[in-house]
């Protein structure tokens, strides 16, 4: 086959059609805002594991270029959004992860991201699996917390478990002979040992307050406090990854700094942080949680790929 020709079939991408209906659908029923924000930032994403496409705009004319990323989530300008008093609002669009291919990545893919005003996680997992109970006629999920699935599957209390210990762990288990910090370790055990044994859909929750990302801290959901984060798992795929988002401006900046630091520590580049995030921050976003789904995995779940080249037309090999 001659490499013009799209790697999905035809019956694929209808079904995609027709899974995208699907979503505008559930929104619009529940009178969340369809919401555009732009794909170009002159900020870039603080996760020190992401890594921005950047070009250069260049006036017309000629004069002094500015340095842009493509963004990795819309994340950012929807909480700007949010700030701003749009209410609850969703958007799918196309986002950029440079050095991403595989099975079940390319580095431009379709990504879902919603916002829901009044909701915690917990309710935001409730209607996580309210819509993909709805799109592909699957069970609702099991709901776990992280350190229990490592009880389950390792046989290791993650809140007393020394790093020692989950170096052993990792060495033995992962093959890995490396050196990683504590949550380095856990992230390699989760990703080697756990992640493929979540077959049925599985809301794994309370993760590692050090993990939070840009969910805010919170106790009752284990013995110690967790990050207000949830990913939802199927057929050992992460589809979805949420928080009851963090509203603390200073809090905020806390964490890109700290961000920043670990990027120097491993050797990558510094990047500009987003200042009109923080500044959104501080005029008030309202009490929210929010959540990401791949959509080209969640295709593929409906149609049983084993491959995301089998959902899109044009993958990176054929770009």
């Amino acid at each position: 086959m001659s490499d013009w020709q799209p790697t999905a079939p035809l019956d694929n991408l209808r079904k995609r059609a027709d899974i995208i209906n699907g979503i505008r659908r559930f929104f619009t029923e529940r009178a969340v805002l369809e919401v555009e924000t732009p794909s170009l930032s002159s900020a870039a994403v603080s996760d020190p594991h992401l890594f921005p496409f950047a070009t250069d705009y260049v006036p017309e004319g000629g004069g002094a270029a500015q340095r842009l990323f493509l963004h990795t989530s819309p994340e950012y300008p929807m909480k700007r959004l949010l700030a701003a008093g749009s209410g609850c609002i969703w958007q799918l669009c196309r986002v950029y992860r440079n050095g991403e291919t595989g099975g079940r990545h390319n580095p431009e893919f379709s990504m879902l991201e919603w916002y829901r005003i009044g909701f915690d996680h917990h309710q935001l997992m409730d209607e996580v699996d309210d819509l993909v109970v709805s799109l592909l006629g699957t069970e609702r999920s099991r709901r776990v917390t992280y350190a229990a699935l490592f009880e389950e599957y390792l046989q290791v209390d993650i809140h007393t478990a020394a790093q020692a210990e989950l170096a052993r762990l990792g060495r033995e288990r992962c093959d890995f002979q490396g050196e990683l910090d504590r949550d380095g370790w856990l992230n390699l055990l989760f990703s080697h040992c756990i992640e493929p044994q979540l077959q049925q859909p599985t809301m794994v929750y309370a993760f590692p307050a050090s993990q939070a990302a840009l969910a805010r801290v919170v106790t009752g959901d284990d013995r110690v406090p967790s990050a207000a984060r949830f990913e939802l798992f199927i057929h050992g795929m992460e589809l979805a990854n949420g928080y009851f988002e963090l509203t603390d401006a200073a809090e905020q900046a806390r964490r890109f700094a700290a961000d920043q630091r670990q990027r120097e520590a491993l050797d990558r580049p510094v990047l500009p942080i987003d200042t009109r995030l923080l500044d959104g921050l501080q005029e008030g976003l309202p009490e929210c949680a929010g959540v990401a789904l791949g959509v080209d995995r969640l295709v593929m779940l409906a149609v049983g790929a084993s491959r995301i080249d089998e959902v899109i037309a044009f993958p990176f090999s054929r770009a």
